[in-house]
Protein backbone atom coordinates (compact mmCIF):
# COMPACT_ATOMS: atom_id res chain seq x y z
CA UNK A 1 0.00 0.00 0.00
CA UNK A 2 1.30 3.68 -0.71
CA UNK A 3 1.61 5.99 1.91
CA UNK A 4 -0.96 8.56 1.86
CA UNK A 5 -0.01 10.26 5.15
CA UNK A 6 2.02 9.66 8.44
CA UNK A 7 -0.89 8.24 10.05
CA UNK A 8 -3.12 6.21 7.41
CA UNK A 9 -1.50 3.89 4.84
CA UNK A 10 -4.59 3.78 2.16
CA UNK A 11 -5.09 0.66 0.46
CA UNK A 12 -7.20 -2.86 1.02
CA UNK A 13 -10.23 -3.44 1.98
CA UNK A 14 -12.23 -0.27 2.73
CA UNK A 15 -15.79 -1.04 3.73
CA UNK A 16 -18.48 1.46 3.02
CA UNK A 17 -20.80 0.37 6.45
CA UNK A 18 -24.37 0.90 6.07
CA UNK A 19 -26.38 2.52 9.13
CA UNK A 20 -28.62 0.39 11.08
CA UNK A 21 -32.21 2.36 11.76
CA UNK A 22 -34.20 0.61 14.01
CA UNK A 23 -38.35 0.21 13.83
CA UNK A 24 -39.10 3.80 14.89
CA UNK A 25 -36.41 5.05 12.21
CA UNK A 26 -34.21 6.07 14.85
CA UNK A 27 -29.89 5.72 14.05
CA UNK A 28 -29.39 1.87 15.43
CA UNK A 29 -26.23 2.64 17.56
CA UNK A 30 -26.07 -1.01 18.27
CA UNK A 31 -26.32 -2.52 15.43
CA UNK A 32 -23.51 0.07 14.07
CA UNK A 33 -21.22 -1.41 16.72
CA UNK A 34 -22.26 -5.11 15.83
CA UNK A 35 -21.49 -4.44 11.87
CA UNK A 36 -17.95 -2.71 12.86
CA UNK A 37 -17.78 -5.56 14.89
CA UNK A 38 -18.37 -7.93 12.05
CA UNK A 39 -16.32 -6.78 9.13
CA UNK A 40 -13.35 -6.27 11.43
CA UNK A 41 -12.93 -9.24 13.65
CA UNK A 42 -10.11 -10.90 14.00
CA UNK A 43 -11.54 -14.31 14.05
CA UNK A 44 -15.80 -14.86 13.67
CA UNK A 45 -17.65 -15.82 16.57
CA UNK A 46 -21.66 -16.25 17.22
CA UNK A 47 -22.89 -18.77 14.75
CA UNK A 48 -21.96 -20.11 11.09
CA UNK A 49 -22.35 -17.27 9.47
CA UNK A 50 -20.12 -14.82 11.18
CA UNK A 51 -17.44 -17.13 12.15
CA UNK A 52 -17.39 -18.24 8.34
CA UNK A 53 -17.72 -14.62 6.51
CA UNK A 54 -16.62 -12.03 9.41
CA UNK A 55 -13.92 -9.91 9.03
CA UNK A 56 -11.32 -8.42 6.61
CA UNK A 57 -11.59 -4.93 6.60
CA UNK A 58 -8.60 -2.85 6.79
CA UNK A 59 -10.73 0.81 6.92
CA UNK A 60 -14.42 1.51 7.76
CA UNK A 61 -16.00 4.14 5.65
CA UNK A 62 -18.81 5.80 7.62
CA UNK A 63 -21.48 8.29 6.12
CA UNK A 64 -21.11 7.56 2.24
CA UNK A 65 -23.85 7.01 -0.29
CA UNK A 66 -24.21 3.09 1.85
CA UNK A 67 -24.38 4.66 5.05
CA UNK A 68 -27.50 7.17 3.65
CA UNK A 69 -25.25 10.28 4.78
CA UNK A 70 -27.90 12.55 2.88
CA UNK A 71 -30.40 12.14 5.30
CA UNK A 72 -28.47 11.98 8.60
CA UNK A 73 -29.01 14.43 10.88
CA UNK A 74 -26.19 16.68 12.11
CA UNK A 75 -26.15 15.39 15.94
CA UNK A 76 -26.97 11.75 14.37
CA UNK A 77 -23.78 12.52 11.92
CA UNK A 78 -21.63 13.42 15.11
CA UNK A 79 -22.32 10.44 17.16
CA UNK A 80 -21.63 7.95 14.29
CA UNK A 81 -18.76 9.48 13.97
CA UNK A 82 -17.71 9.96 17.45
CA UNK A 83 -19.16 5.88 17.72
CA UNK A 84 -17.28 4.79 14.64
CA UNK A 85 -14.04 5.99 16.52
CA UNK A 86 -14.70 4.24 19.42
CA UNK A 87 -15.80 1.01 18.08
CA UNK A 88 -12.94 0.86 15.42
CA UNK A 89 -10.52 -2.19 16.90
CA UNK A 90 -7.65 0.08 15.78
CA UNK A 91 -8.60 0.49 11.95
CA UNK A 92 -8.37 3.77 10.44
CA UNK A 93 -12.44 5.44 10.43
CA UNK A 94 -13.04 7.32 6.93
CA UNK A 95 -15.79 10.08 7.01
CA UNK A 96 -17.92 10.71 4.21
CA UNK A 97 -17.51 14.76 4.66
CA UNK A 98 -18.58 15.60 0.68
CA UNK A 99 -21.62 17.90 -0.28
CA UNK A 100 -22.82 19.83 -2.71
CA UNK A 101 -22.15 23.75 -0.68
CA UNK A 102 -18.87 24.04 0.07
CA UNK A 103 -19.01 25.41 2.83
CA UNK A 104 -21.19 22.72 4.16
CA UNK A 105 -18.57 20.57 3.16
CA UNK A 106 -15.90 22.62 4.90
CA UNK A 107 -17.93 22.34 8.29
CA UNK A 108 -18.36 18.78 7.37
CA UNK A 109 -14.52 17.89 7.70
CA UNK A 110 -13.66 20.30 10.35
CA UNK A 111 -16.19 18.28 12.79
CA UNK A 112 -15.22 15.30 11.56
CA UNK A 113 -11.77 15.62 12.21
CA UNK A 114 -12.63 17.25 15.62
CA UNK A 115 -14.04 13.72 15.98
CA UNK A 116 -11.23 11.66 15.35
CA UNK A 117 -11.41 10.88 12.34
CA UNK A 118 -8.18 9.36 10.30
CA UNK A 119 -9.78 10.53 6.27
CA UNK A 120 -12.49 12.40 4.60
CA UNK A 121 -14.27 10.74 1.35
CA UNK A 122 -15.46 14.04 -0.33
CA UNK A 123 -18.16 13.41 -3.07
CA UNK A 124 -17.96 15.85 -5.99
CA UNK A 125 -20.18 18.17 -5.93
CA UNK A 126 -24.09 17.01 -6.89
CA UNK A 127 -26.72 18.70 -8.68
CA UNK A 128 -24.45 22.26 -9.49
CA UNK A 129 -22.44 20.57 -11.90
CA UNK A 130 -19.21 22.65 -11.33
CA UNK A 131 -16.85 24.23 -13.78
CA UNK A 132 -13.14 22.24 -13.44
CA UNK A 133 -12.48 26.06 -11.70
CA UNK A 134 -15.26 25.09 -9.27
CA UNK A 135 -13.62 21.61 -8.48
CA UNK A 136 -10.90 22.25 -8.08
CA UNK A 137 -11.66 25.44 -5.31
CA UNK A 138 -14.11 23.02 -3.67
CA UNK A 139 -11.66 20.80 -3.10
CA UNK A 140 -8.98 22.80 -1.87
CA UNK A 141 -11.23 24.28 0.33
CA UNK A 142 -11.91 20.71 1.55
CA UNK A 143 -8.46 19.66 1.82
CA UNK A 144 -7.73 23.03 3.76
CA UNK A 145 -9.96 22.15 6.39
CA UNK A 146 -8.91 18.06 6.82
CA UNK A 147 -5.69 20.06 8.94
CA UNK A 148 -3.30 17.17 7.32
CA UNK A 149 -5.74 14.13 6.94
CA UNK A 150 -5.97 12.85 3.94
CA UNK A 151 -9.10 13.27 1.62
CA UNK A 152 -10.41 10.61 -0.84
CA UNK A 153 -12.08 12.33 -3.59
CA UNK A 154 -14.81 10.41 -4.81
CA UNK A 155 -16.27 10.49 -8.18
CA UNK A 156 -19.60 8.78 -8.97
CA UNK A 157 -20.87 10.04 -11.79
CA UNK A 158 -24.24 8.16 -11.46
CA UNK A 159 -25.19 9.93 -8.30
CA UNK A 160 -23.67 13.15 -8.92
CA UNK A 161 -24.92 14.19 -12.59
CA UNK A 162 -20.64 15.30 -13.11
CA UNK A 163 -18.09 12.68 -14.00
CA UNK A 164 -14.54 13.91 -12.70
CA UNK A 165 -12.24 13.37 -15.77
CA UNK A 166 -8.71 12.27 -15.45
CA UNK A 167 -7.76 15.53 -16.93
CA UNK A 168 -9.40 17.45 -13.99
CA UNK A 169 -8.14 14.92 -11.44
CA UNK A 170 -4.66 15.67 -12.69
CA UNK A 171 -5.41 19.17 -11.41
CA UNK A 172 -6.71 17.74 -7.81
CA UNK A 173 -3.67 15.66 -7.24
CA UNK A 174 -1.70 19.08 -7.17
CA UNK A 175 -3.58 20.31 -3.92
CA UNK A 176 -2.22 19.47 -0.98
CA UNK A 177 -3.89 16.86 1.19
CA UNK A 178 -5.87 15.26 -1.59
CA UNK A 179 -4.63 11.48 -1.36
CA UNK A 180 -6.80 9.39 -3.45
CA UNK A 181 -9.54 8.69 -5.49
CA UNK A 182 -12.56 6.53 -4.95
CA UNK A 183 -13.19 6.02 -8.80
CA UNK A 184 -16.63 4.76 -9.36
CA UNK A 185 -17.47 5.71 -12.97
CA UNK A 186 -18.03 2.10 -14.28
CA UNK A 187 -16.26 3.25 -16.90
CA UNK A 188 -12.75 0.41 -17.47
CA UNK A 189 -11.14 2.96 -19.89
CA UNK A 190 -11.35 5.99 -17.68
CA UNK A 191 -10.13 3.44 -14.45
CA UNK A 192 -6.90 2.93 -16.97
CA UNK A 193 -5.77 5.95 -17.77
CA UNK A 194 -6.00 7.38 -13.91
CA UNK A 195 -3.77 4.43 -13.35
CA UNK A 196 -1.55 5.22 -16.45
CA UNK A 197 -1.07 8.82 -15.07
CA UNK A 198 -1.38 8.84 -11.56
CA UNK A 199 1.43 10.64 -9.50
CA UNK A 200 3.91 8.76 -7.64
CA UNK A 201 2.28 8.78 -4.31
CA UNK A 202 -1.23 9.39 -4.87
CA UNK A 203 -4.26 5.98 -4.48
CA UNK A 204 -6.32 4.53 -7.01
CA UNK A 205 -9.77 2.63 -5.78
CA UNK A 206 -12.14 1.06 -6.87
CA UNK A 207 -15.68 1.84 -6.12
CA UNK A 208 -17.41 -0.65 -7.53
CA UNK A 209 -17.06 -4.38 -6.22
CA UNK A 210 -17.81 -6.23 -9.51
CA UNK A 211 -14.66 -4.06 -11.09
CA UNK A 212 -12.43 -4.33 -8.25
CA UNK A 213 -10.55 -7.24 -10.09
CA UNK A 214 -10.02 -5.41 -13.48
CA UNK A 215 -9.05 -2.02 -11.64
CA UNK A 216 -6.23 -3.94 -9.78
CA UNK A 217 -5.05 -5.12 -12.88
CA UNK A 218 -5.41 -1.55 -13.88
CA UNK A 219 -3.58 0.15 -10.77
CA UNK A 220 -5.88 0.35 -8.30
CA UNK A 221 -4.95 -0.27 -4.78
CA UNK A 222 -7.99 -1.31 -2.70
CA UNK A 223 -11.84 -1.20 -2.59
CA UNK A 224 -13.80 0.45 -1.15
CA UNK A 225 -16.89 -2.00 -0.91
CA UNK A 226 -20.48 -2.67 -0.57
CA UNK A 227 -21.07 -6.33 -0.93
CA UNK A 228 -18.02 -6.63 2.21
CA UNK A 229 -20.36 -5.22 4.69
CA UNK A 230 -21.97 -8.90 4.25
CA UNK A 231 -18.90 -11.04 3.15
CA UNK A 232 -15.73 -9.17 4.45
CA UNK A 233 -13.69 -12.13 4.54
CA UNK A 234 -14.37 -13.49 0.70
CA UNK A 235 -13.78 -9.61 -0.30
CA UNK A 236 -10.70 -9.50 1.26
CA UNK A 237 -9.57 -12.82 -0.07
CA UNK A 238 -10.35 -12.19 -3.31
CA UNK A 239 -8.28 -8.66 -3.17
CA UNK A 240 -5.41 -10.11 -1.45
CA UNK A 241 -4.75 -12.70 -4.09
CA UNK A 242 -4.84 -10.07 -7.06
CA UNK A 243 -2.80 -7.90 -5.27
CA UNK A 244 0.04 -11.47 -5.06
CA UNK A 245 -0.77 -12.09 -8.41
CA UNK A 246 -2.47 -14.88 -8.11
CA UNK A 247 -4.70 -14.41 -10.81
CA UNK A 248 -6.69 -18.11 -10.87
CA UNK A 249 -7.52 -17.75 -7.36
CA UNK A 250 -9.08 -13.93 -7.63
CA UNK A 251 -10.67 -15.10 -10.60
CA UNK A 252 -12.39 -17.93 -8.76
CA UNK A 253 -13.24 -15.73 -6.01
CA UNK A 254 -14.74 -12.76 -8.27
CA UNK A 255 -16.30 -15.07 -9.99
CA UNK A 256 -18.20 -16.61 -7.12
CA UNK A 257 -18.71 -13.43 -5.89
CA UNK A 258 -20.49 -11.48 -8.65
CA UNK A 259 -23.96 -12.50 -8.87
CA UNK A 260 -24.03 -11.36 -4.95
CA UNK A 261 -22.51 -8.03 -6.12
CA UNK A 262 -24.80 -7.78 -9.49
CA UNK A 263 -27.97 -7.99 -6.86
CA UNK A 264 -26.93 -5.61 -4.56
CA UNK A 265 -26.99 -2.87 -7.19
CA UNK A 266 -30.64 -4.39 -8.58
CA UNK A 267 -31.99 -0.92 -7.07
CA UNK A 268 -30.53 2.00 -5.75
CA UNK A 269 -28.15 1.44 -3.21
CA UNK A 270 -28.29 1.22 -0.05
CA UNK A 271 -31.65 -0.95 -0.56
CA UNK A 272 -30.62 -4.39 -1.14
CA UNK A 273 -27.81 -4.06 0.63
CA UNK A 274 -30.49 -3.50 4.17
CA UNK A 275 -32.14 -6.78 2.93
CA UNK A 276 -29.48 -8.54 2.85
CA UNK A 277 -27.85 -7.48 6.32
CA UNK A 278 -31.38 -8.48 7.39
CA UNK A 279 -31.27 -11.98 5.46
CA UNK A 280 -28.37 -12.44 7.71
CA UNK A 281 -29.45 -11.57 10.95
CA UNK A 282 -26.68 -8.57 11.02
CA UNK A 283 -28.80 -5.58 11.37
CA UNK A 284 -32.54 -4.59 10.48
CA UNK A 285 -33.48 -3.41 7.07
CA UNK A 286 -34.84 -0.09 7.87
CA UNK A 287 -34.22 2.84 5.56
CA UNK A 288 -34.44 6.69 5.17
CA UNK A 289 -37.24 8.03 2.94
CA UNK A 290 -37.20 8.62 -0.10
CA UNK A 291 -35.81 4.88 -0.07
CA UNK A 292 -38.11 1.99 0.83
CA UNK A 293 -37.65 -1.62 0.80
CA UNK A 294 -36.27 -4.14 -1.46
CA UNK A 295 -38.93 -5.83 -3.31
CA UNK A 296 -40.02 -9.16 -3.38
CA UNK A 297 -37.85 -10.43 -6.72
CA UNK A 298 -34.60 -8.46 -5.59
CA UNK A 299 -34.87 -10.04 -1.74
CA UNK A 300 -35.59 -13.71 -3.50
CA UNK A 301 -32.25 -12.79 -5.84
CA UNK A 302 -30.37 -11.88 -2.63
CA UNK A 303 -31.21 -15.54 -0.97
CA UNK A 304 -30.22 -17.07 -4.13
CA UNK A 305 -26.88 -15.56 -4.27
CA UNK A 306 -25.96 -15.94 -0.63
CA UNK A 307 -27.00 -19.56 -0.52
CA UNK A 308 -24.84 -20.56 -3.77
CA UNK A 309 -21.92 -19.02 -2.30
CA UNK A 310 -22.46 -20.73 1.75
CA UNK A 311 -23.18 -24.00 -0.20
CA UNK A 312 -20.13 -23.72 -2.44
CA UNK A 313 -22.28 -23.41 -5.74
CA UNK A 314 -21.63 -20.09 -7.05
Amino acid sequence: MAAASATFAIGGLGVALATPFDEAGRVDFAGFAGLVDFVSAESGSGGSFRAAESGGADFLVVLGSTGEGATIEAGERRELVARAVEVSPGLPVVVGAGSNSTAQCVRFVAEAVDLGADGLLVVVPYYNKPTPDGLVSHFRAAAGAARGKPVIVYNVPGRTGLNLTPSVLSRLWEIPGIAAVKESSGNLAQIGEIGRTLPEGKILLSGDDALALPSVALGAEGLISVAANVLPRRCKAMLAAAFAGKRDEALRLHRQLLPFMDALFLESNPVPLKAALALVGLCGEGLRLPLTGASRSTRTRLAETLAAISEGRA
